[in-house]
């Protein structure tokens, strides 16, 4: 049973909808301090350029053996022309990206030095698009799902802009006219926007900041009655929560049950991109017609997995699968 869904993931196709940008690493050696001000100077031996974001997303969707297309709004500028190579030597198609003159295109540096990030600089417009620029990307959404075979759609908000509530509302129009399902990885400006959706996944950071809850320590009894109370008031499918070292918990409206889940003891190294593994792990798992837990479940072990990485790593379908096997034999969990 394990190997069929595995298998299941190939033979699906995924828009990812959301901000794009490039993650920049300029890393270098620090031998002494600058005479201007009491700060590092960090010597650049190296630079190094990565798609984050949505694109990220779709990295990950890609390594588990399905197919992504990524739709996103970029600049005009010289980083929207290192992104658009990103992609190709991602092998990532490019159809759903569109370029804007009047927008620069995200890119964070992050300055290491000593193998010790020491600052990050984010060079960005977050702005929301213009009406032209949403009606754009919206038109050429539209398209690639008119060609037919799209499975399942990720919005993946960053809060950059490109996501807007016109976007959301028309590509969700798309998506029940198709038959499409959708899940969500939101941010607190849209938290609200996304009524309908099959999966809705915030941390909990972003749960508390999307539903104004201002209490230091939440328990369980009490995250689940935020998730539920969400859920129903928004009619969303299944409510999914990443609780950090606390794990995961999932309320699913169709069967009013909920269900949770410890962290998997790990060797945490980074836990940038762990958010990104779980939607895409979730979302194919969700189209491949799993259960809420299992689903929940597998997700849970694939945010723990990246977490043991350096840097911002997509999960391999065979590592995951090794791993579902190995700590949650594979053959019991989908008896």
């Amino acid at each position: 049973m394990i190997n069929s869904l595995f298998d299941k993931f190939k033979s699906l196709k995924v828009l990812v909808v959301g901000d794009v940008m490039i993650d920049a690493y300029l890393s270098g050696s620090v031998s002494r301090i600058s005479p201007e001000a009491p700060v590092p100077i960090v010597e650049i031996k190296k630079r190094a350029y990565r798609i984050g974001g949505a694109a990220n997303v779709a990295m990950n969707i890609k390594a588990l053996g399905a197919t992504p297309v990524l739709c996103s709004v970029i600049g005009s500028d010289e980083k929207a022309d290192i992104f658009s190579e990103l992609l190709e030597k991602n092998e990532l198609p490019t159809e759903g990206i569109c370029r804007s003159d009047k927008r620069k295109t995200t890119i964070k540096y992050r300055i290491v030095g000593n193998r010790a990030q020491m600052l990050r600089i984010d060079d960005e417009d977050t702005a929301e698009l213009p009406a032209d620029e949403q009606e754009m990307l919206c038109a050429r959404i539209g398209e690639i799902i008119y060609r037919g075979g799209v499975d399942a759609i990720v919005f993946e908000d960053y809060d950059k802009g490109v996501l807007s509530k016109r976007v959301i509302d028309s590509v969700m129009a798309l998506a029940k006219r198709h038959n499409i399902i959708v899940t969500v990885d939101p941010k607190k400006r849209n938290f609200n926007n996304y009524s309908g959706v099959d999966l809705f996944k915030p941390n909990l950071k972003e749960l508390k900041e999307g539903l104004d809850n201002r209490s230091e320590v939440l328990e369980m009894a009490e995250i689940k009655q935020l998730m539920e109370d969400f859920a129903m008031r928004m009619g969303i499918g299944k409510m999914m929560t990443t609780l950090s070292e606390r794990g995961i918990a999932v309320y699913d409206l169709q069967t009013r049950k909920f269900f949770s889940q410890p962290a998997f003891l790990r060797s945490i190294s980074d836990v940038s991109g762990a958010g990104d593994t779980v939607i895409s792990v979730a979302t194919l798992c969700l189209a491949a017609g799993l259960p809420a837990d299992k689903m929940a479940i597998i997700a849970n072990l694939a945010g723990g997995i990246v977490c043991e990485y350096a840097g911002v790593v997509p999960i391999e379908a065979e590592v995951l699968k090794s791993h579902v096997v190995k700590e949650l034999d594979g053959n019991i969990l989908f008896d």
